[in-house]
């Protein structure tokens, strides 16, 4: 990057153009401000993998023409969560009432954000990689990429989980595999007639479809499905540090990719998509654990963290929350920089002020809501008996040729044959229950 090549000084970088970096930018320029992009990939959009839900509700607040606009491919209409032991499978559907989230893939989507941003007056310059955030008399006063420095009154970080800059700060340790998880992802061509005939949808409605169970081989994490127009994305999710560790002790029976080709070829799973083409397959890595992973500060004068390089991106087990939770931490601090600007200048205390807003947000109280949710999604009867409980519940409910068991029967003689006990299995489920 060369400085001369960019128009001086500016009063806002923002480091990464994915979702926190194109709402911040997108809100900094509408406001007046001189405001520079630096996206490492090639093109907004490029570097991201992700392709499922977003909630719609947040992103609303800075984009109103969200639902005209926007590459929306369908709205979840349908939830499901399946439980796999073997052949045998588990589901439990919700069908929602409204519209509350999305289905997309977020190269589509990043790039439309970063494209609002440069509508609005942003620059974008990508295949830039910074280097370094430049600090003179503890103040941030703009990046380096390779020998070239451009300045500004504030640079955003919005690098994402892979926060590099943010630990040559001493803002955050280096990751560590208990902080992280695998996220891989096939593309599937099933076409638009197929995804709507075999799971029942409508023409513009979606379903999110969680596995939990056999599909990672008792390693925490789960299976995924998300219906896009045309397409589907299937893939796992898998907790690094447990993943390592079974690897270490020679339990890790599949790779990664068989654990994916199992999956996709599953008996029951299967049928959805036959014989149909893989496009693509991906893996990136994923937050697990937010407020495990977050900086030690959100800020320092002229400095700002938002999105997933600040933590925030919530995992349920039941649904994920991150993109919409980038958007609204790069909106609040956008408001922060401009109130800042506007009144005495990017200090310590002005922008301590984002700090503030993320706490006082859905965002924060989320992430204290559930916290310790990761230590629930760690345990092994959440990935192993449980699946295999619950199928053998309904085996016995289901599979009986002569006499049917009452249901209080076929938990207790399940418990049994698993080697649960009631007692143990009631406190798990309440523990479960309280942090989901």
């Amino acid at each position: 990057m060369a400085s001369n090549a960019l128009p001086g000084k500016f009063d806002v970088i923002v480091v990464g153009a994915g979702p926190a970096g194109s709402a911040a930018a997108y809100l900094l320029a509408k406001a007046g401000l001189k405001t520079l992009i630096i996206e490492r990939g090639r093109g907004a959009g490029t570097k991201e993998l992700f392709g499922g839900k977003i909630y719609a509700a947040p992103l609303r607040e800075v984009w109103p023409e969200l639902d005209k606009e926007a590459p929306i491919h369908r709205w979840v209409g349908r939830e499901r969560i399946s439980f796999v032991a073997g052949d045998r499978v588990s589901t439990v559907e919700f069908k929602l009432g409204r519209r509350v989230a999305f289905t997309t893939y977020l190269t589509e989507m990043a790039k439309w954000m970063a494209g609002k941003a440069v509508d609005a007056g942003a620059i974008l310059v990508d295949e830039v990689r910074v280097d370094e955030i430049v600090v003179r008399d503890g103040k941030v006063v703009g990046v380096r990429s390779g020998p070239d420095i451009v300045e500004a009154d504030v640079v955003i970080d919005a690098e994402g989980v892979n926060r590099m800059l943010l630990e040559k700060l001493g803002l955050a340790e280096k990751i560590s595999p208990d902080q992280v998880a695998l996220g891989v992802k096939e593309v599937i061509n099933v076409g638009k007639k197929n995804i709507q005939e075999k799971l029942m949808l409508d023409d513009d409605e979606g379903m999110a479809w969680f596995m939990v169970g056999d599909v990672t081989n008792g390693l925490p994490g789960g299976g995924f499905l998300y219906t896009m127009k045309d397409t589907i994305a299937l893939g796992l999710v898998l907790h690094v540090g447990k993943a390592y560790e079974a690897a270490k002790k020679g339990l890790l029976e599949k790779t990664v990719p068989q654990m994916v080709e199992a999956l996709r070829t599953h008996n029951f799973f299967s049928k959805i998509w036959g014989d149909a083409d893989v496009l693509e397959y991906g893996a990136h890595l994923t937050i697990e654990g937010g407020l495990r992973f977050m900086p030690r500060k959100l800020y320092m004068p002229g400095f700002l963290v938002v999105g997933d390089a600040a933590g925030f991106l919530l995992n349920t087990g039941y649904t994920i929350r991150g993109v919409d939770f980038a958007v609204y931490s790069g909106k609040l601090a956008a408001e922060t920089v401009i109130e800042a600007l506007n009144n005495g200048g990017p200090t310590g205390e002005n922008l301590k002020r984002y700090e503030d807003k993320v706490k006082a947000s859905f965002i924060y109280k989320e992430l204290v809501k559930h916290r310790g949710i990761e230590k629930v999604m760690e345990d092994p009867l959440f990935f192993t008996k449980l699946p295999a409980l619950l199928n053998t519940v309904f085996a016995k409910l289901y599979e009986a040729d002569y006499e049917e068991p009452t249901l209080l029967e076929a938990v207790t003689s399940s418990l049994e044959e698993s080697e649960i006990s009631l007692s143990r299995f009631m406190i798990k489920m309440l523990s479960i229950m309280s942090k989901l």
